[in-house]
């Protein structure tokens, strides 16, 4: 079953079950009588689930010694939490990605964007070559070079948005689409500047994440941070194409300023058209790309999503 389907089982209900999922996270916890517990989130391109596994109980000592992105085969009953699903786990068994694959679950594990890669590169690719200045155009495109196959499959997030295999590619095409759009409304935004800083605005996920099938923050991903990662190599790109210090200085402040706040990762507050520009439209397809996520694994028992953290609430998901 997968765990859409386990999600609709009706809760007080209980239906014994077989499911292959993979282990996104593990955190080790103390209750507040000083018993240590796991929480343990499971899922497949269909969504996830957590289960808290308590000392006493077998789930406990298998995944004490579990990584993230490990494949497993459980079978248990299904229960629920406050009203959401926490099964009862009674058998775990780790299976290797070929077994995966042989069995035909593989396809079932792992979300990927609804959009063709193929496409999305190429329209990101015909943005490109909107940007007349050719320093500035040739920057974008070594930059792009050298991570083009981590750019096309990596997820924009380990949660918050298009968080899943080729998700940075369709944000990105996504920003970029947007601010094509918006260019005409604002005449003090440069076209060239914005549409350069909205490609490459997130290109430093490329090496703040890692993992093939569950995502995880790398260690100079930890240590650096996507903006200053992205700031890095645009710069250094920057610099191979010869561009002129005060463009590139105007779409490196692009890339660090680009999160918004200070409090979600900015490096500094956006102080230019350009940089006020992107920092809008990357925000909005943020946003909208949780919306959309929100509405694709609807079903229609529910009238609203669960809470979700990046909106401060719910979606409404009736009539929709």
């Amino acid at each position: 079953m997968t765990v859409d389907e386990l999600k609709k089982i009706p809760e007080g209900e209980k239906q014994s079950f077989q499911a292959t999922l993979i282990v996104k996270k593990i955190a080790a916890k103390v209750a507040r009588n000083g018993t240590d517990f796991l929480m343990v989130e499971l899922g497949d391109k269909t969504g996830s689930f957590g289960v808290t596994c308590f000392s006493d109980t077998r789930e406990f000592e298998y995944f004490k010694q579990a990584k993230d992105g490990s494949i497993v085969s459980i079978e248990g009953v299904s229960d629920h939490y406050q009203s959401r699903f926490s099964p009862k786990i009674q058998k775990i068994v780790e299976i290797t990605a070929e077994e995966a694959n042989q069995s035909g679950a593989i396809g079932n594990l792992v979300e990927v964007s609804t959009e063709e890669p193929s496409a999305l590169w190429a329209e990101l690719d015909s943005y490109v070559n909107k940007i007349k200045n050719p320093e500035l155009r040739l920057t974008v495109q070594t930059a792009l070079e050298s991570i083009k196959d981590d750019f096309i499959n990596w997820p924009a997030a380990i949660a918050m948005h298009h968080a899943y295999r080729h998700g940075l590619l369709e944000h990105t095409v996504h920003v970029t689409r947007a601010a094509v759009v918006l260019l005409p409304l604002y005449p003090e935004v440069d076209p060239d500047l914005a549409i350069a800083g909205a490609i490459l605005h997130d290109i430093g996920k490329v090496v703040e994440y890692e993992g093939h099938f569950s995502t995880k923050k790398s260690k100079t991903g930890l240590l650096q941070g996507h903006v200053v990662l992205g700031y890095r190599m645009v710069r250094k790109a920057g610099m191979q194409a010869k561009l002129n210090q005060d463009i590139l200085e105007r779409l490196e402040h692009i890339i660090l300023s680009h999160q918004g706040e200070l409090e979600w990762g900015a490096a500094v507050m956006a102080a230019t058209p350009e940089a006020v520009f992107v920092s809008m439209a990357d925000n909005l397809d943020a946003k909208m790309g949780m919306v959309q996520r929100a509405l694709r694994r609807k079903n229609e028992m529910d009238t609203f999503s669960e809470y979700i953290p990046g909106l401060k609430a719910p979606v409404l998901l009736e009539g929709v």
